[in-house]
């Protein structure tokens, strides 16, 4: 088995909510599990909150998870102290889905790259300014914007001043979370072909969030497909677009717009019906009451992950039974 730059096991996000009166869970992730090489990009698909900015924000620590374990090219987060975890963090980084919020708009492009330099390394100002001037070169923008604040920027050179802040310290993990959805469609190809040169250059892994399935197609290595805070499908990109298993999957693909990869037409689904209360989930199946595939046992008996094939994971014995693949273990998932 290759070497695992990130291996996510059980993790799990549960937040209080109510008011006055008893507080109650809302189950926001429950019990994902992945693993990323290095130089792979790992996708995390589904519908807005399906869990998968939860997922990203939990692995940076940004949210505390309720439960599970990070292991960080090695280390276990939990088992460190501050200090460790300063130095560990500096191997995964984040860039957010906004740059006009992620940016702090008092600063200029100099300072906002220069300051995880400043935090993290020893360097004099003038190597600073040196690695802010090289990582301006490596994101392809102009050192003439070096001190230009963020407003007086287009919105792919703010992302592009973010992603050169997040390869300041040389991170080995990329936490990308919907880096080009605000952005015009023109500007998303080119941040979508950097996204990809950087990655053949520094050998970056990438977890990849995203709403747009014709660029998780082109991007990623592997895919995983959530629903209610749980993957409920994962395997090579390839596998889960051409043969998707899950009804949930087969919706979501068939919904894309004029999607090429989409199943057939006699082979879609339609879902009706409500999406459950996070915080009032049912005992069984999540997608039970909408899914046209249900059988009684689905409304009491909750799925778990089985293989269909050696890289291809699905949270549902119905589907799996009516295929004909062969049910081997996976690597996907870590034991670690």
């Amino acid at each position: 088995m290759s070497y695992a730059v990130l291996a996510v096991n059980g993790l799990t996000k549960h937040f209080l909510v109510g008011g006055f009166g008893e507080r109650r869970p809302l189950v926001a992730v429950d019990n994902v599990s992945f693993r990323l090489e290095a130089g792979r990009t790992l996708a995390i698909v589904g519908e807005s909150g399906s869990g998968k900015s939860t997922v990203a924000r939990c692995i940076v620590r940004l949210t505390e998870p309720t439960s599970g374990s990070v292991i960080l090219c090695g280390q276990e987060l939990r088992d460190l102290d501050k200090r460790g975890l300063a130095a560990a963090y500096r191997k995964v980084q984040m860039v957010f889905q906004d740059p006009n919020s992620s940016l702090n708009p008092r600063m200029s492009v100099r300072r906002i790259i220069g300051e995880p330099l400043k935090l993290h390394l020893k360097m004099t100002a003038a190597e600073r300014d040196e690695r802010v001037r090289e990582l301006l070169q490596l994101v392809q923008l102009d050192e003439a914007l070096i001190d230009r604040l963020p407003h007086q920027l287009s919105g792919g050179q703010r992302q592009r001043v973010g992603i050169a802040r997040a390869l300041a310290v040389h991170p080995e993990v990329v936490i990308l979370d919907e880096p080009t959805s605000s952005l015009d469609v023109s500007v998303r190809g080119q941040i979508v072909a950097l996204l990809e040169d950087l990655q053949a250059r520094l050998g970056l892994a990438y977890v990849f969030i995203s709403h747009d399935l014709n660029v998780v197609n082109h991007l990623a290595h592997d895919i995983a497909v959530m629903y209610l805070g749980e993957v409920i499908e994962m395997g090579s990109t390839a596998d889960v677009f051409e043969n998707p298993v899950h009804p949930y999957t087969k919706a979501l693909l068939a919904s894309a717009p004029r999607p090429k990869w989409a199943p057939v037409s006699g082979d879609s689904v339609r879902l009706d019906g409500e999406i459950p209360s996070p915080v009032d989930l049912p005992p069984g199946c999540r997608l039970e009451g909408r899914c046209p595939v249900a059988e009684s046992t689905c409304a009491i008996e909750r799925p778990h992950l089985e293989g269909v094939d050696r890289n291809h994971l699905v949270a549902c014995p119905v589907m799996i039974r009516a295929s004909t693949r062969t049910v081997a273990e996976s690597p996907m998932v870590s034991s670690t």
